[in-house]
């Protein structure tokens, strides 16, 4: 099977365009994008990298077909006209999750069902056999039918990709680890610039944009679904793994911080540091909004703060956004991040941003973006090189280190 095969990344809806960017990053160039899914081209290697990677996806999916389905017997017929046996085994675990939007087709469970018997039929047909086990390895199918467009796929991932392994422990509205990977991803930050989370509750922002400066593959410490696949073999997970582990880097110039005024939320983040590998790159200390100075300079700020969206918490949040406003006005350098459902933050905080609208769950919330001046270019050996040969032979040489120091 090294002919390419048909490979669809899901996200939720606004971070397309980010799973899209780390699909061409790790050379999957040929895509479609569309709501909440990015379709690409790859091969079986692919199943493993993407798996490993993608940082702000949800799930990858094999995709075995899409066609339009106007009734049971359209789906019944196309579903059983799929090659399952290419993939599936006599003893394999199929079941069937559907889901039909401003379709013809309206029921979910009666799909579920119809798709189910016609796997089963295409199995038997080619197996010989009346009856399945399905005590065997796992392929989760897919049906989602949208506007009478059925796609149908296989789950190549298990649980969603934001289950990274690292926090074990809860707290509630914790952000998900794929959206805290898309706000940093939708910033300016890298790893030479500071980093400063004042609201870090668990600590998920700061410990992903460590991973992200690190080089660090979200998903080197969990399992898969389709490593318990026979067309996937050991030696490619292992060529995976072995590839992401080469790749890692440990050269972040600062260290992040991660402030809160919650003791508990901060011993959390430091555990969750701890589990994902990242403590020592992140300092996390309690601490309230009110505090928060910093004497660097060109940083990005980015949070998660409360919303407001209980009843008699709306003040509370207000009052925070507040604080935030004063505390943000001397970090004239720096880019500011913020993710909130509250429609008056850009009236609180008094500035006009860059809006993009993302979900935090169930949760509509716009991010609000405030980027600062870049930072300056440092200077080439190149550039040091040309700049001393234009000074005059009176002039004294420049020392490049003390430049250097100085940038």
């Amino acid at each position: 099977m090294s002919e390419p095969i048909t490979l669809i990344a899901t996200s939720a809806f606004g971070l397309e365009a980010v799973v899209s960017r780390e699909l061409k990053q790790l050379g999957y160039e040929d895509q479609t994008v569309e709501n909440g899914r990015v379709t690409f081209q790859g091969d079986l290697k692919a199943i493993c990298r993407c798996n490993l990677w993608l940082r702000s996806a949800d799930r990858v999916l094999l995709c075995l077909g899409e066609f339009t389905a106007l009734d049971f017997d359209d789906l019944f017929e196309e579903v059983r006209e799929l090659e399952w046996e290419r993939w599936m085994p006599p003893s394999v675990q199929f079941p069937v999750r559907a889901s039909t939007v401003r379709s013809k087709i309206n029921s979910a469970k009666n799909s579920q069902k119809v798709v189910k018997k016609a796997i089963a039929e295409r199995l038997k047909q080619h197996y010989i056999k009346d009856w399945f086990p399905e005590d065997g390895p796992l392929y989760s199918v897919s049906v989602s039918i949208l506007k009478d467009k059925a796609s149908v796929c296989i789950d190549t991932t298990g649980p969603s990709l934001h289950k990274r392994g690292y926090r074990t422990l809860t707290a509630g509205a914790q952000l998900k680890e794929t959206l805290a990977a898309g706000l940093i991803q939708l910033s300016y930050w890298n790893r030479e610039r500071p980093f400063i989370d004042p609201c870090c509750g668990s600590g998920t922002i700061p410990i992903e944009a460590a991973l992200i400066g690190t080089n660090t593959a979200p998903g080197i410490n969990r399992d898969f679904t389709s490593e318990g696949w026979q067309q996937l073999s050991t030696e490619l997970w292992e060529a995976a793994r072995e590839e992401a582990h080469d790749l890692v880097r440990n050269d972040i110039a600062f260290r992040l911080q991660g402030y809160d005024i919650d003791p508990a939320m901060i011993r959390m983040a430091r555990y969750h540091a701890q589990q994902s590998g990242m403590d020592e790159y992140i300092h996390f200390q309690e601490q309230p909004l009110s505090e928060l100075s910093t004497p660097r300079k060109y940083g990005c700020l980015i949070t998660n703060p409360p919303y407001g969206e209980r009843l008699g918490e709306k003040e509370d949040a207000e009052k925070i956004y507040r604080e935030m406003k004063r505390v943000c006005e001397p970090l004239e350098m720096w880019s500011i991040y913020v993710l909130t459902s509250h429609p008056g933050f850009e009236r609180i905080f008094g500035r006009k941003a860059r809006r993009r609208k993302l979900y935090n769950g169930r949760i509509e919330c716009t991010y609000y973006q405030f980027p600062g001046p870049p930072p300056p270019r440092k200077k080439t050996p190149w550039d040091q090189a040309t700049s001393a040969s234009k000074k005059s032979p009176d002039e004294k040489p420049v020392d490049t280190e003390t430049v250097n120091e100085e940038e």
